[in-house]
């Protein structure tokens, strides 16, 4: 920092600024600092930033904060892809101290002889001015000064016209004094690193077909997986990610359910990379030709869909790797390449790779790897277990890639450590899967997420409440309802979110003493049948459309930083809503987490938060229900789990008066006194497995 004025505390940085802060185009940023100065003139503060193109962006002022506090504000909106930077900037504002000065001196009755030194100072200030306003305004700058300096005119009239710059000047400052802080980073992403929806299916299950008595099974294709991509277009995801789609190892391949004993014709688990037919470079030969791939990239294309692709760092035993680069793993003390364990789990069928032996062929050779994909048109990258591979690794990889195509994004899945799953966001990784899956209670939920709101610079989440691996007892025992609020909760709170194929279809057997799915699909094939799970009426397929097309509909939803939470009377609700300021689009959500019975509540909404005063009201607009309520501070709820869980409001429009509600808008504010003892408790199965037919195994 260079000047006289303090500038501390500057945000958003990351590490001290060792590591640049993370955007994306549109996004509205918020920067702040603390600064301050000596007596009582005052102070201003600006943002100076530049794009990628080296490029300076219309000046933009800060706004002090509390009263006392010296913080000050702003927002950028990064219009571009790539490398930014900003710098605050400290002045001193001669228009702001004058103004101060000569309206306190007149509110305190002192005449032009008591103001002549203040008269000639605006006169100072104000031919200042006109070398920086706008050519359009410097006739009004200009008359203000004649003013200024004309005995004839009463005081009040002397130095309105000058007072009457101040919106002028504000936006067009004199400064003086200037202090330059430190210059920080910002990486900005395409749009879709914040806000995307994912779903997750298994090519080779896409068109299998199981195995008979006298034939085995044949896996899905390529072209076989394309006949499902109406059906997750028409859901309203928008990025597809593929598990690993290379040849899969023979050596110590896994049967069905994690078995140690594969037989003939089982096809082992695709993070099982590399066999004779290739590695990482390689497409399996059961999922079709590299023409297929492509030609699968451009049909997902066509339905609006991006294809993300898994990036294993791992291999097989029969790996080719294995065989060119003994070097590039763990030898035991008997001889053999250790393999993956995480105990009690053991993962005889994969190899881990070993960074430290031949940091620079291993380095050179993930980078050609990725960048062979990039060139097939992938420009996703869900990365698997990021968190057992170095930390500088992925720094230096990422950056690589990004400096070939800046629109590459990369996913962590990492559920590890909270430092470490930091520290990938902080080295660059686009989005992360995050906890989400075990927080189970409103309560828990609510501080995760405001955890995740305050690490936003820098770390991106992407909820998930399911996986491959990953099928929490809340799902294996909540029944259908439960889905929904998993699915509500995901969608809403998060700008990213995504889904394991079966969530749809309610599939919930798990393996005896594991959180993960009975008939795994990452060791064997699972076709299913989508058409008639829907035609039957057991399929979430239309709620999330629905939630996809209520998160498409409003840019609110689109972000991270805005997400504020609301205070509810009964801990097993939840209210939230985010609102943004450029659109005026707000959602307020209420779920409960209450698979099984009928919750009431009564919130307290921040109105400030929402953009209103504490005494409006407003229209509100259910998208799950289309019906409509008239609302303000204090508002009653009920949820149902069995018919709706959650409330999505829209608000509409402020309602000033009381006038005669329309049919239909329905009042809500009244509390659970008001609700005649028939309503008050609802009715529900006991238990969630009883009655419901979409419940089955």
């Amino acid at each position: 920092m260079t000047g006289r004025f303090p500038i501390e505390d500057v945000s958003p940085v990351v590490s001290c600024g060792r590591y640049p802060a993370k955007a994306v185009v549109d996004e509205p940023v918020p920067v702040s600092a603390r600064a301050y100065r000596e007596g009582h003139d005052a102070l201003g503060c600006n943002v100076v930033w530049l794009g990628p193109d080296g490029r300076a962006r219309p000046f933009t002022r800060m706004r002090p904060g509390e009263p006392g506090q010296d913080r000050w504000h702003a927002t950028i909106r990064p219009d571009a892809v790539g490398a930014w930077s900003f710098t605050v900037e400290a002045f001193s504002d001669p228009y702001l101290t004058w103004q101060n000065a000569v309206t306190k001196k007149i509110a305190a009755g002192q005449g032009p002889e008591d103001l002549a030194n203040d008269l000639a100072e605006g006169v100072r200030v104000l031919k200042a001015a006109r070398k920086r306003v706008p050519a359009a305004e410097v006739a009004r700058v200009r008359a203000a000064v004649a003013a200024l300096r004309d005995g004839t005119l009463a005081l009040p009239r002397r130095v309105s016209p000058a007072l009457d710059l101040a919106d002028l000047l504000w936006e067009h400052p004199v400064r003086e004094l200037v202090t330059t802080g430190e210059t920080y980073s910002i990486w900005v992403d395409r749009q879709r690193a914040l806000y995307s929806a994912w779903y997750e299916f298994f090519p080779r299950s896409e068109g299998a077909i199981p195995a008979t008595v006298d034939a085995p099974a044949r896996s899905g294709t390529f072209v076989t997986a394309m006949d499902r991509l109406p059906g997750v277009a028409a859901m309203g995801f928008d990025v597809l990610y593929l598990p690993p789609i290379h040849p899969i190892g023979r050596v110590n391949r896994k049967g069905p359910n994690n078995s140690l004993t594969a037989g003939p014709d089982d096809v082992g688990s695709p993070w099982a990379i590399g066999a004779a037919e290739g590695g990482h470079d390689a497409i399996h030969p059961d999922l079709g030709e590299p023409e297929d791939f492509r030609d699968f990239i451009a049909a997902a294309a066509e339905q609006g869909l991006e294809v993300a692709m898994d990036l294993a760092l791992q291999c097989a035993p029969d790996h080719p790797w294995v065989r060119q680069h003994p070097e590039w793993f763990t030898t035991r003390a008997d001889g053999s390449i250790a393999y993956a364990e995480n105990p009690p789990k053991k993962y005889q069928d994969i190899y881990p790779l070993n960074f430290d032996n031949d940091p620079e062929g291993i380095r050179a050779e993930m980078l050609r790897v990725v960048l062979h994909w990039v060139g097939e048109g992938v420009r996703i990258f869900r990365v698997d277990n990021p968190h057992t591979k170095p930390v500088d690794f992925w720094h230096w990889l990422i950056a690589e890639v990004k400096k070939v195509d800046p629109d590459v994004l990369f996913l962590a899945e990492a559920f590890t450590r909270p430092a470490m799953m930091h520290g990938l966001g902080k080295v660059g990784f686009t989005q992360s899967y995050t906890y989400f899956t075990w927080r189970t209670t409103p309560a828990e939920m609510r501080a995760y997420c405001e955890e995740l709101v305050a690490a936003a610079d820098y770390m991106r989440p992407n909820f998930w409440p399911n996986t491959p691996d990953i099928l929490h007892e809340s799902l294996q025992h909540g029944g259908p309802p439960m889905f929904k609020i998993r699915a509500v909760l995901a969608a809403l709170l998060s700008p990213s979110w995504g889904m394991y194929a079966g969530f749809e279809l309610f599939e919930h057997v798990a393996r005896p003493g594991a959180e993960e799915y009975l008939d795994n699909e990452k060791f064997q094939l699972r076709p299913r049948d989508w058409a008639g799970a829907q035609a039957q009426g057991r399929s979430l397929a239309p709620f999330i459309a629905t939630l996809n097309r209520v998160r498409r509909d409003n840019p609110a939803l689109h972000q991270l930083r805005n997400l504020v939470f609301h205070d509810i009377d009964n801990p097993a609700l939840l209210c939230w809503s985010k609102h943004d300021p450029v659109t005026g689009n707000t959602v307020i959500v209420i779920c409960s987490f209450d698979s099984r019975t009928v919750q009431w509540g009564n919130t307290t909404l921040d109105m400030p938060a929402l953009g209103f005063d504490w005494h409006e009201r407003f229209t509100v607009h259910d998208e799950l229900t289309g019906t409509s309520y008239d609302w303000g501070q204090r508002n009653a709820v009920r949820l149902d789990p069995y018919l709706q869980p959650a409330h999505v409001l829209t608000v509409r429009r402020p309602v000033h008066h009381a006038p005669d509600v329309p049919a239909a808008v329905q009042p809500a504010e009244l509390t659970v006194e008001d609700i005649p003892d028939d309503l008050s408790g609802g009715t529900a199965p006991t238990a969630a497995t009883k009655d419901d037919p979409r419940w089955t195994s």
